[in-house]
């Protein structure tokens, strides 16, 4: 069953083709694809194209629908081209006719659109809470090992004192910022594109206002031709804001994995998370984390992906888009195994204490005494000699203690400051606002 189906019959070679994998991907489509039917016929009904009777058997054989998808019981049937298809067919096989008035002032162009866009709304959330819990480990580690020195690197040579909590510390913040540059791709996400139909709107009196409130969108995307035009360009939006999540998880793997080298040995994980080899007995092999590595640069290239198909498309739906569903619905459950298993890992980390103690450490104090010798009073260019020619002659002696007091500095990590700003940029989603809308549209 097709909703374009005419009289005649789709060679099978193009059908295939054409069709790709959309069924497998709009499994993940379903139960958007009913709340946004029950908000269209809701709204067709106040504009006399439904009458109340025939849209509360609609809205009643829908929410069995959604009740059996959140079953696990709803599938897309042999012959069924789409979940849109599918769900017409479900409606038209207990209902009859009045099934297939659910499709009057639509086109597939702005369900999948619709689709999508509700699909990416609850996909984000599902990332922003487990970045958060990620976020509350960090800082609480930080907290925890923040007396713990660690060398820190310039151009992978020795520099100065870092510490354990530093160093946790500043992924912590990363991640916060990283829920900025979500909420931007979410709010693009939270806009209603129903009601724009193939791309150039309808002769229907639709009342796309209200749909938009019956679905919980922030906004709607006004121009309808601008609505058509939004998808890949949501898509690609998302992307960039997922792949900054993925640099934050790809560079805190990097780092552990070179932590963990025992050339560094500055932390560990217990037998059961690390991996062996086939003939080395001593091997500790950081396999979960050099995975979350690939696959979080893999994450990164998804905007160039999506960029590449749609470059140099004019106004107006073209079948190109659809190849970007193939991509784009499953990063999401990628994304969020990677940070599930940075979480799951951090937790068993095992730093080594007293590492600058080490006399190959030694200089990283250089710049505490180029400082300690200016807050006498030399100049810092002379003072910066000074402790060179110290070096070169081997008479320097590093000082033994460390005095960093200001704002996210080793002695202030400002860890307080960190969370309140992460509980902010988590709260300016508005989450529950979409949540409250769909609760009452399922009431």
């Amino acid at each position: 069953m097709k909703l374009w189906q005419k009289d005649n019959d789709t060679d099978k070679l193009i059908e295939g083709f054409t069709v790709g994998q959309d069924r497998e991907m709009d499994m993940f489509l379903a139960p958007h694809d009913v709340l946004g039917s029950m908000a269209h016929i809701i709204m067709l009904e106040t504009i006399g194209l439904l009458e109340k009777s025939e849209l509360d058997i609609l809205l009643k054989e829908l929410k069995s629908i959604y009740s059996e998808i959140q079953k696990g019981n709803f599938e897309i049937e042999d012959g069924i081209e789409d979940v849109h298809s599918q769900v017409e067919l479900l409606l038209t096989s207990k209902l009859g006719d009045v099934g297939k008035k659910i499709h009057s002032g639509r086109s597939r162009n702005d369900q999948v659109l619709l689709d999508m866009k509700l699909f990416t709304r609850d996909a984000i959330e599902e990332i922003a809470h487990s970045s958060s819990e990620l976020f509350d480990l960090l800082t609480e580690l930080s907290e925890r090992f923040k007396d713990h020195l660690l060398p820190g690197y310039t151009h992978l040579q020795l520099a100065m004192p870092s510490s354990f909590g530093l160093w946790l510390g500043a992924y912590a913040e990363s991640l916060a910022d990283d829920m900025i540059v979500l909420q931007g791709a979410y709010r693009i996400s939270n806009k209603n594109p129903l009601g724009s139909a193939a791309g150039y709107g309808s002769s229907f009196p639709l009342n796309r206002t209200l749909t938009t409130k019956l679905l919980g969108f922030e906004g709607l995307n006004h121009n309808v031709v601008y609505a058509q035009m939004g998808r890949g360009k949501t898509e690609y939006l998302v992307a960039c804001a997922l792949s900054s999540i993925a640099n934050t998880l790809g560079r805190l793997a990097m780092d552990v994995c070179l932590y963990m080298n025992q050339n560094f040995g500055f932390i560990t994980f217990p037998d059961n998370l690390t991996t062996g080899s086939s003939i080395m007995p001593h091997k500790k092999n950081p396999d979960v984390f050099e995975l979350i590595r690939a696959r979080c640069n893999q994450i990164k290239t998804l905007p160039q992906e999506i960029l590449n198909i749609t470059t140099n498309l004019p106004s107006g739906y073209h079948r190109d888009l659809q190849q970007i569903k193939e991509s784009f619905i499953p990063v999401f459950g990628e994304l969020e195994s990677c940070i599930e298993l940075m979480h799951y890992m951090l937790k068993h980390i095992q730093v080594k204490t007293d590492l600058l103690k080490d006399e190959k450490y030694l200089y990283l104090f250089s710049v505490e005494r180029v400082n300690e010798l200016v807050l006498s009073g030399v100049p810092f260019r002379d003072a910066y000699k000074q402790v060179g020619s110290e070096i070169a002659d081997k008479t320097f002696a590093p000082p033994t203690k460390l005095n960093h007091t200001h704002e996210g500095s080793i002695g202030n990590l400002m860890t307080e400051n960190i969370r309140k700003m992460m509980q902010k940029n988590l709260a300016d989603f508005k989450f529950e606002e979409k949540n409250e809308a769909i609760k009452a549209l399922l009431k």
